[in-house]
């Protein structure tokens, strides 16, 4: 009797899982518990490899999720520190998140808020893709507007041209472009990729905030991750002599520096002013600060600094 009970209680759970999907053949086909149809199958290849075009987790619970710093309603970015921006982020190496379209229109993403997986696919379908999860990038130019960032990598949306091409080495006798045979650049290896450039457009929906460095690369983090890249500007420091590499981590300028160590140590001189001495020779003073309030001139002959005054 037991042994009776037990194939009905059987038969009737086997009967609760009827599934009525062959509808062509009008025939009602038994499914037994567990079982995932063909359908669902399909429906899942279909997440997966949406998930893998974007370069998207396959699951949430893969998703790391990134605290913003939180920033006073008031900050206004300050022209110093956009120019400290470009020091320190342009130019940086990262790898690519996600794959990101190509194209001369910039990929919009909005600041603290998840990446809009459905206008990154139509994006990739209406352009192609210039890079793919994993692949190494460079930021190559940043720009400012009321609201947003530009971000040009590898050369920006430049109508298939290879970024490399646009890139060039300043010396003492002016700029020349860098062949695009080129694998190592002044901060270290390049990009291998000859992709297309693309651009991203980082929307923070209110007037840019003060911000450092290393907060503008979190508010990339969503789409390129710096963490396993070295720093350009770092590995070009620790190519320098000690004594500089001392002086720049001091952010002061010493007689003996070129234009380009003076740069690192103090950035851009807010003034630049050019005179021809008694013997012929040309010096140059890069004027840092305003008077009356702390001013320093530094003054180069022949790309070296032979000068430092500070006043008062």
């Amino acid at each position: 009797m037991t042994c009776l009970a037990s194939m009905v209680a059987a038969a009737a759970l086997l009967l609760s899982s009827v599934s009525a999907s062959a509808q062509d053949s009008g025939n009602i086909r038994l499914v037994p518990p567990g079982t995932i149809t063909r359908q669902e199958i399909q429906d899942q290849d279909q997440q997966e490899q949406s998930a893998a075009v974007a370069g998207a987790p396959s699951s949430t619970a893969d998703a790391q999720p990134v605290t913003l710093p939180v920033k006073d309603k008031d900050s206004r970015l300050s022209p110093e520190t956009r120019l400290e921006l470009i020091r320190y982020v342009s130019g940086e190496f990262a790898k690519a998140k996600s794959a990101l379209p190509a194209g001369n229109k910039g990929f919009r993403v909005r600041v603290g808020q998840p990446l809009d997986q459905k206008a990154l696919l139509k994006a990739l379908q209406d352009n192609g893709v210039a890079v793919s999860p994993g692949d190494d990038v460079q930021i190559t130019k940043l720009e400012f507007g009321g609201s947003d960032i530009t971000v040009e990598i590898n050369g920006g949306g430049n109508g298939g041209r290879s970024w490399r091409d646009r890139i060039q080495i300043s010396g003492g006798g002016g700029g020349f472009p860098v062949s695009s045979s080129s694998t190592v650049s002044d901060y270290g290896a390049a990009p291998a990729t000859l992709n297309p450039g693309l651009t991203l457009q980082l929307d923070f929906e209110r007037p840019l905030p003060e911000m450092t460095p290393d907060e503008l690369k979190l508010y990339l983090s969503s789409v390129l991750d710096f963490s396993k890249q070295r720093s350009a500007a770092v590995q070009w420091t620790e190519s320098q002599p000690p004594e500089i590499r001392e002086a720049i981590a001091q952010k002061r300028a010493t007689v003996g520096m070129d234009h380009d160590q003076v740069l690192a140590a103090l950035g851009r001189a807010e003034r630049k002013v050019r005179e021809r001495q008694p013997d012929g020779s040309e010096t140059e003073d890069w004027i840092y600060g305003q008077p009356p309030g702390k001013t320093i001139f530094v003054r180069f002959a022949d790309d070296k600094v032979i000068r430092i005054s500070q006043y008062p």
